[in-house]
């Protein structure tokens, strides 16, 4: 947790070069209680940072769908009570680690809103989820942030995703993306934001024995970042 101190000289620092900010929050407990009071602790303290959105690790994967429900009841009641927008992420070990309860939990609750990482879906799935487009274009009308991680059969990351072997997976990845920044356009957002969210080791891969990255992680984090900026100015600027 950071110091008040820290926590002043981060704000002025964003303020100073002018940055926007997207805090990440992660529920935490033994409990579906102690997740939604976790939830609300850490929402209170995002919002110090005057955020247009926060972003969120949300429950437990092994929780019954009761309990899920019950979570996001909580959830939805806090954020009403806020003027956060929060986006709850598809990420493994949450409740939204998988396509179908995402698609019924969407279907309950017409407030829920996304960060698509649909890389944590092609691992869960073990493929690549075109043949849920159904459910990806469901997802699209709530995404309000994009992790353009890219995922393979066998995990969360390819190891670079400039590399010709992965080239199936970029472009899969890339059209769940455009679906997003479609149903954004029709839904009159103004802005779409997106992380080139590649993590380091163990999520990136490493040589075995030494741990030696097998690619650098800032050139791929770039890479991406300018690749989808271009096909975003393609897409929606230039015409």
């Amino acid at each position: 947790m950071p110091s008040p101190k820290q926590r002043s000289l981060f704000q002025s620092l964003l303020k100073q070069f002018g940055f926007s900010y997207i805090p990440q929050i992660f529920t935490s407990g033994n409990t579906v209680d102690e997740h939604a009071d976790s939830f609300e602790q850490q929402l209170n303290e995002a919002q110090a940072f005057q955020s247009q959105l926060v972003n969120c690790h949300s429950g437990f994967d092994a929780w019954p769908e009761e309990e899920s429900i019950r979570f996001f009841e909580r959830a939805m009641q806090i954020e009403s009570t806020r003027k956060a927008v929060v986006a709850h992420e598809t990420h493994r070990g949450r409740i939204l680690f998988h396509p179908w309860i995402t698609a019924r939990l969407l279907n309950r609750f017409e407030n829920l809103k996304l960060c698509c990482d649909f890389s944590h879906w092609v691992c869960v799935c073990e493929r690549l989820i075109d043949d849920q487009s159904a459910i990806i274009a469901q997802c699209a009308q709530r995404a309000i942030h994009v992790h353009a991680r890219v995922g393979y059969e066998e995990g969360p990351q390819v190891p670079d995703p400039r590399a010709t072997e992965y080239r199936q997976h970029l472009a899969a990845h890339e059209r769940w993306w455009e679906a997003i920044w479609s149903a954004q356009q029709q839904r009159g957002m103004k802005e779409s934001t997106l992380t080139p969210e590649f993590g380091p080791p163990p999520y990136l891969h490493t040589l075995a024995h030494t741990e030696v990255p097998v690619a650098n992680l800032w050139d791929i984090c770039n890479w991406q970042a300018k690749r989808q900026a271009e096909r975003f100015a393609t897409l929606y600027v230039e015409k």
